[in-house]
């Protein structure tokens, strides 16, 4: 700036009233106008100098020059906001002149009536610099202050203006624009305000992702929650089950059905007070539907009843037989639906030596004697209508009273025994040392039948651990709930199916003793079993084989993720080669 006060000026104010009329951005935000401030100033003067020449000249003639080629070397700007919060802020005096007054940039235009006292009077509470405005006016008024305070009050406007360290600035200063420079300033005198966004940049968008919670993984979480169960870690495990809460649902995908399933297993292994883990639920009529909707539905269940049928027909039809009774005994009958293609296949296969005669022997517990009667004559019926004479006989015994004698088996009959999802929901010597289910396999080998035939899923659940058992069973279900997603995705029954096995998920996970009723074992263990009760396997023809994988075919319509395998005497049904079900025949 260069230097040109010459002279004093006891009435400052008043004589420079053109000079602001000229440049009403004087008083606007002198923060920002120093910010932005052309960098075509020559320099700044020295207190020193300042003083010099003020001494020697002091006139308002030339203090109101050096006040002009000030003003001129200051950037005019406009300022779109206005803040009463800090004196930091754009202020706009216009408003407070008349409605019809012309806006802040409009310089040349502004009336002289802006400076006047009764405006300083609206504003002597915001004091800009430290020199309020009220004192201004009064001196202004008064006109008696000395060229000594005037002097001084140039000096501290000008260093507040011009301020010594900006000396350090560079080029970038001019660089910032209007907007960012308001922006700033109103992010740090209003907090609450959202702060300015970056610019999205490839660091940013790594660190949000990076920031982001991690997807949530269920199968992880369904091991991590069985964890943290067994090493009582109560409020761990609560946790993980929140979230596994959260990301389950009953009407989503097949994993997230799965996923709110387990959860809720695991729910009532950890809290069975508020969440009570099924029992008496699995004897229930609704379980029971549910269960023969499973078998009619999924191919690997109802192909495994339908391998079970012709293992029978087989194994009763050979030549040196000669008998035309077929005796079937049956310890969970059902429905029955599955005898459906039994008396089926004796239809067809009567004049080729087959048993015309059916007689079908099952037994009621819980009081399922009405519905066992209900089935009986259904039976029946379709019996008659497909030739072939059917006697359904429903008993109620104890285990030990098993024999040919109470069973009513004829010297004529052909004897099997149909073991088809049965002989796991016995408990063994794991369990109590009446060990059930060997008692029934030795009473029934004491049958002496001619066939025995065993269809369960290959699940190891019974002996294993409890962190190895939920593996196990978020596994198999987890194949199984993928393989009716591909068969009846829009079939109204799969939510009832699913919920069957919803109830025997959970207890499976949540139950123990004598009230885990679902103790599934792999297929190498029913082997082992069934030798140490002194049954000896019965190979399945090449030709049962073949009839399966056809009746796969034609059920999923070729659906690759369905497959038939045979294993050491028996044949294995699954979904993308996990096994779901076993097929065994012995004698």
């Amino acid at each position: 700036m260069s230097s040109g006060f010459s002279g004093g000026a006891p009435n400052f104010y008043n004589a420079g009233k053109s000079v602001a009329m000229n440049n009403p951005q004087f008083l606007g935000d002198p923060a920002s106008q120093i910010a932005h401030r052309r960098l075509d100033l020559i320099g700044k003067r020295s207190l020193a100098e300042f003083q010099n020449q003020q001494q020697q000249e002091l006139s308002l003639h030339q203090q109101q020059q050096a006040l002009e080629l000030y003003l001129r070397n200051v950037k005019a700007r406009t300022f779109q906001q206005a803040s009463p919060i800090s004196p930091l802020s754009p202020v706009d005096f216009s408003a407070s002149i008349s409605p019809d007054a012309p806006s802040i940039s409009s310089a040349s235009s502004v009336s002289s009536a802006r400076y006047s006292v009764p405006i300083l009077q609206q504003r002597r509470q915001q004091p800009i610099f430290g020199v309020s405005y009220q004192n201004r006016a009064v001196k202004q008024e008064q006109g008696q202050e000395s060229d000594k305070k005037m002097m001084n009050r140039l000096q501290e406007l000008e260093k507040q203006l011009l301020d010594d360290n900006d000396e350090e600035e560079t080029d970038a200063v001019s660089a910032v624009t209007h907007s960012e420079w308001s922006e700033t300033i109103q992010s740090l005198i209003s907090p609450s305000q959202k702060p300015i966004s970056p610019s999205p940049t490839s660091s940013s968008s790594s660190c949000s992702s990076s920031a982001s919670p991690p997807t949530l993984c269920p199968k992880q979480s369904i091991s991590e929650a069985a964890a943290a169960i067994s090493d009582r870690k109560t409020e761990v495990a609560a946790e993980i089950l929140t979230r596994l809460s959260q990301a389950g649902n009953v009407r989503g995908t097949s994993e997230q059905r799965l996923t709110a399933y387990m959860a809720g297993a695991l729910q009532s292994r950890l809290n069975p007070t508020r969440y009570p883990p099924p029992f008496a639920e699995l004897y229930g009529e609704e379980h029971t539907a549910s269960t023969q909707k499973l078998y009619e539905a999924s191919p690997c269940f109802k192909l495994g009843l339908m391998a079970a049928n012709l293992a029978i027909v087989e194994a009763t039809s050979e030549e040196k037989q000669r008998l035309n009774k077929l005796h079937v005994v049956d310890f969970d009958i059902g429905h029955g639906s599955h005898y459906v293609h039994l008396i089926r296949l004796l239809s067809s296969r009567k004049g080729e030596g087959s048993p015309a005669s059916l007689k079908i022997t099952t037994f009621a517990e819980y009081g399922s004697e009405e519905r066992l009667k209900t089935v009986g004559d259904w039976l029946k019926a379709l019996a008659n209508k497909a030739g072939v004479s059917l006697n359904f006989n429903v008993l109620s015994m104890k285990m030990t009273d098993l024999g040919p004698d109470t069973l009513g088996v004829e010297p004529e009959e052909s004897l099997a025994v149909n073991f088809s999802f049965r002989l796991f929901r016995l408990p063994d010597e794991s369990v109590t040392t009446e060990n059930l289910r060997d008692e029934l396999l030795r009473r029934v080998k004491g049958l002496s039948p001619r066939v025995v035939t065993v269809v369960e899923q290959d699940l190891n659940v019974n002996t294993a651990p409890f962190g190895a058992r939920v593996t196990e069973a978020r596994e198999y279900f987890g194949a199984l709930f993928d393989s009716l997603e591909a068969t009846m995705r829009d079939n109204p029954d799969r939510v009832r199916i699913e919920e069957g096995l919803g109830r025997k998920a959970s207890n499976i996970v949540a139950c123990e003793g004598r009230d885990r009723v679902e103790r599934c074992e792999v297929f190498g263990k029913w082997r082992a079993r069934m030798g140490m009760a002194g049954f000896n396997p019965n190979p399945l023809s090449t030709q049962l084989a073949d009839s399966v994988r056809t009746g796969l075919n034609s059920l999923t319509r070729g659906h690759p993720g369905f497959t038939v395998r045979e294993e050491t005497g028996g044949i294995c049904l699954g979904w993308m080669g996990r096994t779901l079900t076993v097929v065994s025949a012995w004698r």
